[in-house]
């Protein structure tokens, strides 16, 4: 005769399951706290390995050229392309929008770009100039005070060109040890603000390179 299994033994062993499931979760979001060295933010550990491996080396040796200090270069680029390569791009719709009105004559000048700069530029040339390359994501119409191409700081020649624009523009920031100010300027254009909160498109884009810095100072 076929007995069947008490009701509350099956309970136990769904609540023991349900339990086991738990305890796999939680021992899972321990090793990736531990492994990254904080408390949250696990992905930054795996950020950092990238950063190093793909542009550490290149990163020292232009750094030292252009006396640019080399943990905020590096942090600075962990923070706007996770340390990929190829570091991928950012169409920027609204700086499009300001260069076709300068390209027009509607203004007068966007940053250092005038109409000038731009006679021969067609619409891909401007949805170019308007997009974000490179590990230090700088826009497209930044070449245009390099006297470089697009393929300049988007390509193999992208580390060297991208510190060349970060010496010639906020370079002395830096040798200041202003980084908060160097973080909001690349980020932004301007001074990190005396008051009220930063205008970087991420609130925390200051505190988080700050906190790279750190990290990046503290390796061999």
């Amino acid at each position: 005769m076929r007995t069947t299994q008490p009701r509350p033994q099956r309970w136990r062993w769904t609540v023991a399951g349900l339990a086991v499931l738990l305890l796999a979760a939680l021992l899972t979001s321990e090793v990736n706290r531990r492994i990254d060295g904080q408390w949250n933010r696990p992905g930054e550990w795996w950020g950092m390995q990238a950063t190093q491996k793909n542009y550490g080396a290149e990163v020292h040796k232009w750094s030292a050229h252009y006396n640019v200090p080399f943990p905020y270069l590096m942090a600075l680029i962990q923070l706007e392309s996770g340390g990929r390569k190829p570091a991928g791009k950012r169409f920027e719709a609204h700086v499009f929008e300001r260069l076709v009105e300068v390209k027009r004559g509607d203004r007068s000048h966007y940053e250092h770009v005038t109409q000038a700069d731009l006679q021969e530029a067609d619409e891909e040339a401007l949805r170019n100039l308007a997009t974000s390359w490179g590990p230090f994501q700088l826009m497209g119409y930044k070449c245009i005070l390099l006297d470089l191409q697009i393929r300049d700081i988007r390509g193999q020649d992208a580390v060297r060109a991208g510190i060349e624009w970060i010496h010639l523009t906020y370079g002395d920031a830096l040798r200041d040890k202003k980084f908060r100010d160097a973080f909001h300027l690349h980020n932004t254009g301007k001074l990190f603000p005396k008051s009220g909160k930063p205008s970087t498109f991420h609130p925390d884009y200051v505190d988080k390179g700050l906190r790279f810095m750190e990290a990046y100072d503290q390796k061999p």
